[in-house]
């Protein structure tokens, strides 16, 4: 058994990786390699070609004018789907609404390959809300029919499978988490904690307004400043703009927030782990969420976590006792905050058990033993 995953946009020779869908495929992919398998990564892509990463995995990108979803394959990857690829392998397909993902589903499936899709988001409802005419139509007409005739569907936590099951996808459900490399460990020795005294909440990820419900958090923080008497905070957002970073600025100018909240560019230098190691709470108050590999990484750092309930993540931080998980609106954010403000004294215990849960239960190796007896046994 051969394994492929297809992502359109991995790189041929760009690592580490800070995206975090090539994160998690080049995570689990080492993790396989680690039990001895056979794994090949495509893509498609301006810079083309086939290497040997060093993690003992190959890489194959075929040409393309972008790494934007299409339709319309290289002709290239076609041809090596269909000669190369045989029906006791195994082909991951990576991506959600994802139009080079049902492209290469219909190619598998007139070779009879199975296929496994992996969408990295829950079929959450709140994902239909924004373009929502375009994505129910696409759903009917492509997304709905792609699943159906996968072998399975991966997912990252168990609960997301039921809004498969609301739309009617019936399809086999395997559920496993992301994990974490060793190189994103910080050394117990290097391990820091601000001393401020103003307590710091900190975001880290694409500034995608509706997706990571940024727009809610900003207006939890303004309900918050109009507490009596006030509380003092500190809110630091930071990663690359999606389009919605100066709306997210002259929101914060609308609710008198300049002097919570502080905008910082991304910062490629340095791993997620060590940013999050500058402040107190890390949060996630995402309207939908696959996992959250950022919030992770902050766990491993042995931060304290505000996370979604929706999120992946955020049974493992609930068990961990490493923080709390709200639901993505103002008032369950607030709460949050104010019940994380409350247990101050406990932040230092708390984050130290995120971090220990986490080394013990979500690394790749182990994840990717839990992948191997499901995928053998769709053959």
């Amino acid at each position: 058994m051969h394994i492929y995953f297809y992502l359109k946009h991995f790189p041929l020779h760009a690592a580490p990786f800070s995206e975090g869908v090539t994160k998690a495929v080049h995570g689990l992919a080492c993790g396989l390699i680690h039990h001895g398998q056979s794994v090949t990564i495509v893509g498609e892509g301006p810079e083309s070609g086939v290497r040997v990463s060093d993690y003992g995995y190959e890489i194959r990108v075929y040409p393309a004018d972008h790494t934007h979803p299409s339709f319309k394959l290289s002709s290239a990857l076609v041809t090596f789907l269909t000669k190369n690829v045989k029906p006791t392998d195994r082909v991951i397909l990576n991506g959600i609404f994802h139009r080079s993902v049902y492209a290469v589903s219909k190619v598998l499936k007139r070779q009879t390959i199975p296929y496994i899709v992996a969408p990295h988001d829950p079929y959450h409802p709140a994902i239909f809300q924004k373009n929502k005419a375009l994505k129910t139509l696409y759903w009917h007409l492509k997304e709905s029919r792609m699943l159906r005739s996968a072998a399975a569907i991966q997912i990252l936590d168990t609960r997301h499978a039921q809004w498969l099951q609301k739309r009617g996808i019936k399809t086999p459900i395997i559920a496993l988490p992301n994990g974490f490399e060793l190189q994103d460990v910080i050394p117990e020795r290097n391990l820091t904690w601000p001393t401020n005294s103003i307590p710091t909440l900190y975001f880290l990820g694409r500034l995608d307004a509706y997706n990571k419900g940024l727009d809610l958090l900003l207006d939890a923080i303004a309900q918050l400043k109009q507490i009596v008497p006030p509380i003092p905070l500190k809110l630091v957002l930071q990663g690359p703009d999606w389009g919605d970073r100066e709306t997210l600025k002259a929101q914060t100018v609308k609710l008198g927030i300049e002097d919570y909240v502080t905008f910082l560019d991304p910062d490629f230098t340095a791993r997620s782990a060590e940013l999050a190691m500058q402040y107190d709470i890390f949060c996630i108050p995402s309207r939908f969420e696959g996992f959250s590999l950022s919030a992770l990484e902050a766990m491993l750092a042995a931060r304290v976590i505000l996370i979604s309930t929706v999120a992946g993540l955020a049974p493992h931080v609930e068990i961990s006792g490493c923080g709390l998980t709200t639901e993505p609106t103002v008032e369950g954010i607030l709460l949050g905050i104010l019940a994380l403000l409350q247990r101050r004294d406990q932040w230092f215990a708390m984050g130290r058990s995120g971090r220990e849960y986490a080394l013990t239960h979500l690394r790749w190796e182990s994840i990717a033993a839990q992948a191997l007896p499901f995928y053998r046994s769709l053959g």
